[in-house]
């Protein structure tokens, strides 16, 4: 019993350290409790705090979840297909800053960070994904600053690449979307874009022509049945 209790008692030492604020020290002890480790994804190079078969959430109706919309929580295949692309092809992000907007889990924000990425900031309006994106960067012994503000048309002047991953899940959001990176892309930024195929990813006609598809993966058995059938991802860039 001492010892599981002095380990408890510098469990909560280390999140005290990393976490300022007592909402963020909760969420911190709550994602813990809720996850485990994972490496099962496109990315094994990268460790996340995810919700898998092996926890109680997977199993349980949604009623029960502590947590409001845990998107962070699940590695989804555009984001998946992105940060393998990076890993693999670090000279689109190598020595540049990046904006990993709408990040999540931020691991598209670590695939950078392992790339030789200058600066990264992974930036996700819900503040239980910031503190999910702070455990998965201390996890694997990365630094990456996290944003919680909503930045959608932002002039981002500060950033190099923006990464997009599997925020086309609804036609409003995509409308946002397209023109926000329409915007950005006549600035000359990098845009670096994952989905699997969704139905709102669909651009407009003058953007059609510039989206280029760089690369498609298939996805992992486990992350197919997440994903209602979706059997590959791809991802895209915008000239």
């Amino acid at each position: 019993m001492n010892v599981s209790y002095r380990s408890i008692i510098d469990s909560m030492k280390t999140i005290s350290k990393n976490y300022c604020t007592r909402s963020e020290q909760y969420y911190a002890k709550q994602i813990k409790n809720a996850t485990v480790v994972c490496t099962n994804h496109l990315t094994p190079e990268i460790k996340l705090h995810l919700i898998t078969e092996q926890c109680q959430l997977w199993h349980s109706p949604a009623s029960e979840c502590q947590f409001n919309d845990p998107f962070w929580a699940f590695y989804w295949p555009g984001g998946q297909a992105i940060s393998r692309f990076i890993l693999d092809n670090s000279k689109y992000v190598n020595n540049k800053t990046i904006l990993d907007i709408g990040s999540g889990s931020a691991a598209c924000s670590l695939a950078s960070a392992i790339a030789g990425a200058s600066q990264i900031t992974a930036n996700d309006i819900d503040p239980v994904a910031c503190v999910a994106a702070k455990l998965n960067a201390q996890l694997n012994n990365i630094n990456i600053q996290v944003l919680s503000k909503n930045i959608l048309f932002n002039d981002c002047s500060q950033w190099e690449v923006i990464i997009v991953g599997d925020m086309f899940y609804s036609q409003d959001m995509a409308d946002v979307l397209w023109k926000w990176l329409d915007a950005l892309c006549n600035k000359g930024k990098t845009i670096l874009i994952g989905d699997p195929g969704r139905h709102c990813f669909k651009p407009e006609r003058h953007l059609q022509e510039r989206l280029k598809k760089l690369k498609e993966y298939k996805l992992t058995e486990n992350c197919c049945l997440e994903n209602r059938g979706f059997s590959t991802a791809s991802v895209w860039i915008l000239e």
